[in-house]
């Protein structure tokens, strides 16, 4: 975990520069978004979720993920444990809905929710949309460890979003390096740290990730330990996805 406490440590640093609107901030914002969006392919991955919780031990997730960015698609399917294998996410458009294999049953969900009950958000899984669902209000240089970023504070420009302010570390290559998460109110709800990304095609993908949650957690020792998730995503593809993958009929066969 050195290299997130090193993030943590240059969050922690003076600003020196004074912040700043870039007067093309949505731009910047979509050179983000394509750098991680596969607008031209299909996408696939093996995910695999590490929840770590105080005094509990960790539990662990493996899933397969399928996104049609172009649509606004993904399918997930869980394959570990085997006590949730065959339950599946399917989001078509701005519909999404969670299939119980055991019920035979598919209910609504929320992109806002927590993904398996882990520190990660249902959200997370989706195409980044940076452009279509914020405004940059402030900007400036910052060290992330030996990183050289650029902090900018986003404010959400409608109500469809997880978290309505949200702030990014991005180096020169228009990478997310870290982010945090606030409530409407400014608390920190969260921070994730991306230390390292793999190139797939002519786009990116985080290799690794952890999220910390900065309100859930336990005291340990007269210290608060968070509750934390580690990503980490394997064998990503660009070969192209059937249509029926897309579908609730699909995901009830292959749940069987």
């Amino acid at each position: 975990m050195k290299f997130f406490s090193l993030f943590l440590l240059a969050v922690c640093l003076p600003m020196l520069v004074a912040a700043e609107v870039p007067a093309n901030s949505k731009e910047i914002l979509a050179r983000i978004d394509r750098q991680v969006t596969f607008m031209d392919s299909d996408y696939s991955a093996q995910v695999d979720i590490v929840q770590k919780k105080p005094e509990e031990g960790e539990s662990f997730t493996r899933v397969a993920l399928f996104r049609r960015d172009r649509d606004s698609e993904y399918l997930i399917m869980v394959l570990k444990p085997d006590s949730d294998k065959g339950k599946g996410y399917l989001k078509i458009g701005p519909n999404l809905w969670l299939y119980d294999p055991v019920a035979r049953r598919f209910t609504v969900t929320s992109a806002k929710d927590r993904f398996q009950n882990s520190n990660a958000r249902n959200s997370d899984f989706t195409r980044s949309s940076l452009a279509e669902d914020y405004k940059i209000v402030d900007s400036y240089p910052q060290k992330l460890g030996s990183l050289n970023t650029t902090v900018y504070v986003l404010q959400a420009i409608h109500n469809n979003v997880t978290f309505p302010r949200t702030k990014l570390w991005v180096t020169p290559d228009h990478l997310v390096r870290m982010s945090q998460d606030f409530s409407l109110s400014g608390q920190l709800l969260r921070t994730t740290a991306i230390p390292t990304y793999q190139k797939v095609g002519d786009r990116y993908v985080p290799y690794k990730m952890v999220i910390i949650d900065e309100l859930r957690g336990k005291e340990v020792n007269g210290r608060f330990e968070h509750e934390m998730t580690q990503i980490t995503i394997t064998k990503p593809s660009l070969d192209p996805l059937p249509n029926i993958m897309f579908t609730q009929t699909y995901l009830e066969k292959m749940a069987q």
